[in-house]
């Protein structure tokens, strides 16, 4: 059987070079495309087709220039014949070349940077929180390709609760964690639920960035920007995603806002505040760390050790979007990082972090969240 390799499909990346397609052993060298208009590149994800029961080597040989080539060492692969269960890849790195080695069993395997999350399940995810009692769904606008920019809005409580995950497209783990977050938070028989939704209005942006979900994008939307530098001055013409949401967040105000995301590097855990905003206060800085702190007792998964550094004194950056928020608002803010590697602290020989794991963090979040609803 002839073998395939393709990515044109709902987030694919791969560019073929060239292949060897011998009868029991297969060789292809592969390059990972660049975003739109951007210099970013990371993310792949594509299949194999006709390798069934063959020694398969896949050698992608752009790795060294990406945009962050701390991520490949240790770096795992994800594969799945399913589509469904994504496991660990036999995977090296040298030289700037990553290679996953694997022998399929069957004749398409499908191998991606993390398990994606597509936009057809994106729009499952849409439908099914839309039909859940005390949940509206609300399209806040379009984007730069036309498609639909999607709120849900959850709980009749004053505090003024914001989730927001992808901005950087090709951190797929965070819209899973987003599943997760409203699976219990659509739970009416339970009771972390039941007390957000009584003390607070959550206001969910599963996907914030359409577009660079579905043209396999790492990092940018559909013109090339990278939609967490925009949020001090965002435009229509460049980011309408942000655009949109910022408006909506002035309109409702925000007490506490996540920004939900995956980090190329750091195999762990972690939270990044608003440290070095000019308005900063004492209060904001405590709960910050409260809640850190306390997710960090709640889940072995989360750690405090690893991060990245805190900025100075009057030296935040308000192009982000926790800073902003954090200043705009006065509200507590911070940045979900979720590892592309394993977490080193409790490794998955088998999985990694994976779906699974995001979606039981989403859970335990909103754990954290109850605890100290009433006092952000």
């Amino acid at each position: 059987m002839t073998i395939s390799i393709t990515s044109a499909f709902d987030s694919g990346n791969i560019r073929l070079l060239s292949i060897q397609d011998g009868a029991d052993r297969v060789s292809a060298e592969l390059e990972i495309v660049r975003d739109h208009q951007s210099d970013f590149y990371q993310w792949f994800h594509f299949r194999v087709a006709g390798a069934a029961g063959r020694e398969v080597e896949l050698n992608i040989v752009n790795c060294g220039e990406s945009a962050y080539p701390d991520g490949w060492p240790d770096y795992k692969a994800r594969m799945s014949e399913d589509r469904e269960t994504w496991l660990l890849a036999d995977t090296a790195y040298a030289d700037g070349v990553l290679t996953i080695r694997l022998t399929p069993d069957s004749n398409a395997v499908w191998l991606a940077y993390f398990a994606p999350y597509s936009m057809e399940r994106h729009h499952d995810l849409i439908a099914w929180a839309a039909c859940q009692p005390g949940v509206v769904q609300r399209e806040l606008g379009l984007t730069l390709d036309g498609q639909p920019l999607d709120l849900l809005t959850i709980g009749e409580g004053p505090k003024q609760v914001w989730l927001y995950a992808r901005q950087h497209p090709g951190e797929s783990m965070a819209e899973w964690w987003m599943e997760g977050a409203l699976e219990r938070l659509c739970d009416e028989e339970d009771a972390v639920a039941r007390l957000l939704r009584a003390r607070a209005t959550f206001h969910i942006v599963p996907n914030m960035n359409p577009d660079g979900s579905r043209r396999g994008h790492l990092r940018t939307n559909a013109a090339g920007v990278n939609l967490n530098r925009e949020w001090h001055d965002p435009s229509a013409e460049r980011s309408p995603e942000v655009l949109a949401v910022r408006a909506a967040m002035d309109e409702t105000g925000v007490d506490f806002a996540m920004d939900v995301h995956g980090d190329e590097a750091i195999p762990a855990v972690f939270l990044a505040g608003f440290e070095g905003i000019p308005s900063i206060t004492d209060r904001q800085l405590g709960l910050y760390h409260r809640y850190r702190d306390s997710l960090a007792v709640r889940t072995p998964d989360f750690q405090t050790k690893r991060g990245y550094p805190v900025a100075g004194d009057g030296k935040a950056n308000l192009t982000m979007s926790t800073n902003q928020i954090a200043e705009r608002f006065g509200a507590v803010a911070m940045t979900l990082e979720m590892p592309f590697k394993d977490n080193d602290d409790l490794p998955d020989p088998d999985f990694g972090w994976s779906p699974a794991r995001s979606m039981q963090l989403g859970k335990e979040c909103l754990a954290v969240l109850a605890e100290m609803i009433d006092e952000i």
